[in-house]
């Protein structure tokens, strides 16, 4: 969710890894997600000091469950920032095919990879701002940017001539451990529900809020999958807009505001893991005093330097967006909230029924049980489908 133009251009790839039957584990990931939304509602109900997500750990098992959620958030968020940069290198060598790439001393950098380092120096200076305000209302357009993408593929099939002719299989039992991670990936937004919910104004309607977010992100996701699916089968990229014909007026559109996308989520996506180091560092106590904010910069250069190194060595979008999802996102929106209302519901002054205490429990550790698979399976293919790329 928070990371939907991600997971719009990958949920064709995952359809065509799982077959049809895999959108029932697609489906039953989103039930899980939102539930697992509300149990973190819960756990801030449960005491006025929590406002974040590593809040929740810490009240859960302390300094250590803080610490441990700050990992899982920071290490996906670094991810994504990777895979924004391989996103760009991949669609920009799609519209120019022709780039041969750069010489940089004794190094040749391909076309593909030339282009990632390029949209890291277009992203650098906007990492800078200590103020995020501007680029919040710009990616706030990410909405639109996705209905624009959905409806400029679904152009392509219609009207210029690639058509639904494939039929797909029915389940690849092969693919569906990759499958499952993009899935989780589609859904990883937790990180940011606690501040959503603090933030509003009458937090009853937050339950109703969040149902409508998954609703409309699985209806939108499930669309995506299913046309691209049936346009291109097997044949899927990891990137459905890489297969979309080339010199296409919607296949330029679709592509276009592929790119949009990550440019403008760049700097918001870094933002906490930037502000984290600098806490440590006390380089915003500084910053408030008037000092110079040369190491700020310097923290936050350093930060995208190293999100494009991981972007240059692993250019391999579909294998690192599997690995976030199933290592990262699963933990974050699986396991962590499971674990964590577990803990924190036995310390809660008032306690659900005995019924209904019996149900969650057995709800929990079933969602646990779920995660972990996916967590298991997911990080060993991915791992194993990069390594051997390398």
């Amino acid at each position: 969710m928070a990371f939907s133009g991600i997971g719009l251009l990958s949920i064709p790839y995952a359809l065509s890894q799982g077959g049809w039957l895999s959108l029932a584990i697609f489906v039953t990931i989103a039930v899980i997600c939102y539930y697992t939304g509300l149990l973190l509602q819960r756990c801030i109900d449960a005491s006025p000091l929590v406002s974040t997500y590593p809040d929740i750990g810490a009240l859960a098992f302390g300094q250590r469950g803080r610490l441990a959620v700050a990992l899982f958030m920071y290490l996906e968020l670094f991810l994504v920032a990777v895979d924004f940069l391989i996103l760009e290198g991949d669609n920009l060598e799609k519209l120019f095919p022709a780039a041969s790439g750069v010489q940089v001393g004794a190094l040749h950098v391909g076309g593909r990879q030339a282009f990632a380092l390029a949209a890291a120096l277009v992203v650098l200076p906007t990492t800078w701002f200590s103020s995020l305000s501007v680029l919040a209302y710009v990616a706030a357009a990410g909405a639109l940017a996705s209905v624009v993408l959905v409806a400029a593929v679904l152009w392509v099939a219609v009207f210029d001539g690639v058509g639904f002719h494939e039929r797909g299989r029915l389940v690849h039992w092969a693919g569906m451990p990759s499958a499952m991670s993009l899935y989780s990936f589609c859904f990883s937004g937790h990180a940011v529900f606690p501040m959503i919910y603090t933030g509003m104004k009458d937090r009853k309607k937050f339950p109703m809020m969040l149902f409508i977010c998954f609703t409309l992100s699985t209806l939108s996701y499930a669309l995506m999958g299913i046309i691209g699916y049936l346009m291109y089968g097997d044949a899927l990229e990891s990137q459905v807009t890489l297969n979309l014909p080339s010199g296409k007026v919607s296949s330029k559109v679709a592509i276009y505001t592929t790119l949009v996308n990550p440019l403008t989520k760049y700097a918001l996506v870094v933002a906490p893991i930037a502000e984290a180091v600098e806490d440590e560092l006390g380089l915003r106590v500084a910053a408030a005093k008037g000092r110079p904010l040369l190491l700020r910069v310097a923290v936050r250069t350093a930060l995208v330097a190293a999100t494009a190194t991981v972007a240059l060595a692993v250019p391999f979008f579909g294998d690192v967006v599997s690995l976030t999802g199933a290592l990262l996102s699963c933990s974050a929106t699986m396991l962590l909230p499971c674990l964590c209302y577990l803990r924190v519901r036995a310390k809660m002054i008032v306690r659900p029924s005995e019924k209904m205490y019996r149900l969650e429990t057995a709800v929990c550790t079933a969602i646990i049980v779920v995660g972990a698979t996916i967590v298991g399976l997911g990080t060993y293919s991915s791992v194993k489908q990069i390594v051997r790329k390398l």
